[in-house]
């Protein structure tokens, strides 16, 4: 079997390139923008729990989506089987989005030679017997930190992803994303109560830099702590009050209540809280909010999304408050500069793997 990391995918199916363009152009003909998305990934997932291996999976998975879109209308086809037949049924199903329609093909996606990760696959390494060793070790310290601790969930997730977009016009993409997570999960308990608390981490890259001692132990002190702040709470007052956000997860708040209202087509069709605001304060002064897709092996991060486009970062609330209506305020000085910058993690794009289109009907990936 031909190695996807060097491999085009088509060529891995032992797919004829012309004839795969000749029906990505016949599904796509009249339609305003689409394009062909194949898919090759692996998955590999270890959980320790209770003091010993629960389950450990592996899974490899591909398939092809084509989308034809139309004004408003989109059409979508997608199989696990990449075969021209199974592209043939895709193309006549896409085509019928199209009625008597006849759109101008949108202009590509710029290339680029930005990359925000390697190619690496991080379930090449460590070995099974290694990782089970580590989840072993990092039960082990945990028990043995605190006499409150009852149940300890320890676990590793990889995944290794090769991507190809093509377009009718002849264009094509291509993107290969590792991306990895460790997650320390506690249950600390007193008496009738029981709280818990998790800590979790990983990017774009392999597994070297986040199962050293140094890392998954932070990682492990910080569940513990907190589940055992979680044991001395009390509940909380009802009513309003202030909230403070850190950096990191929460910034998943930011994306719900503020990425998605930014999204073009809810502004177009004018259903967002935000249609019509440009340039209007919507936050208090000091707030700024950057949706960053940009952060080298960063989980959120991609060198080009599912069309082929290039991410970018984007400032959407500037430090004013104001909904960002065109270029940024500058500052009066350099230390008006750094209070405006807003803290790292803390971006609408928090949980863009999870909100991904996975065009091959993929579920979310690890991280």
């Amino acid at each position: 079997m031909n190695n996807p990391a060097t491999t085009s995918l088509l060529d891995r199916a032992d797919l004829d390139r012309d004839a795969v363009r000749h029906e990505v152009a016949r599904g796509l003909s009249g339609a305003d923008d689409g394009e062909l998305f194949l898919e090759y990934a692996q998955t590999e997932a270890l959980m320790f729990d209770n003091g010993r291996l629960k389950q450990a999976t592996y899974d490899t998975s591909q398939g092809f989506g084509l989308r034809a879109v139309k004004d408003d209308a989109v059409g979508y086809a997608h199989s696990s089987d990449v075969s021209l037949p199974a592209l043939i049924r895709a193309a006549d199903a896409v085509s019928a989005v199209r009625g008597g329609y006849t759109g101008t093909f949108a202009a590509p996606p710029a290339h680029t030679n930005v990359r925000l990760y390697s190619d690496e696959n991080p379930l090449d390494a460590p070995g099974f017997e290694n990782k089970v060793k580590l989840l072993a070790e990092i039960d082990a310290y945990v028990r043995d930190k605190d006499p409150r601790v009852r149940q300890v969930t320890v676990s590793l997730a990889a995944t290794w992803q090769v991507v190809e977009i093509l377009r009718p016009d002849g264009e094509s993409y291509r993107d290969i994303r590792p991306l990895v997570r460790v997650n320390i999960s506690v249950v600390a308990g007193q008496g009738d109560r029981q709280e818990s608390g998790s800590k979790g981490y990983g990017g774009r890259e392999g597994f070297a830099r986040f199962i050293e001692a140094k890392a998954w132990r932070e990682a492990a002190d910080g569940a513990i702590r907190e589940a055992l702040v979680n044991l001395e709470s009390v509940p909380a007052p009802a009513g309003e009050m202030d909230v403070v956000l850190g950096a990191g997860w929460p910034g998943v708040m930011l994306h719900e209540a503020v990425g998605h209202g930014l999204e073009g087509d809810f502004n177009r069709k004018q259903t967002s809280a935000f249609a019509g605001l440009m340039g209007q304060q919507v936050a208090a002064k000091g707030v700024t909010v950057v949706d960053d897709g940009t952060m080298a092996a960063r989980r959120g991060s991609l060198s080009i999304d599912d069309e082929g486009t290039p991410t970018n970062r984007t400032v959407l609330i500037e430090h004013s408050g104001r909904l960002y209506a065109g270029p940024p305020e500058r500052p009066a000085d350099e230390h008006e500069a750094d209070r405006q910058r807003p803290p790292p993690g803390l971006c609408p794009r928090a949980d863009a793997a999870h909100d991904q289109h996975l065009h091959a009907g993929g579920q979310p990936r690890p991280g």
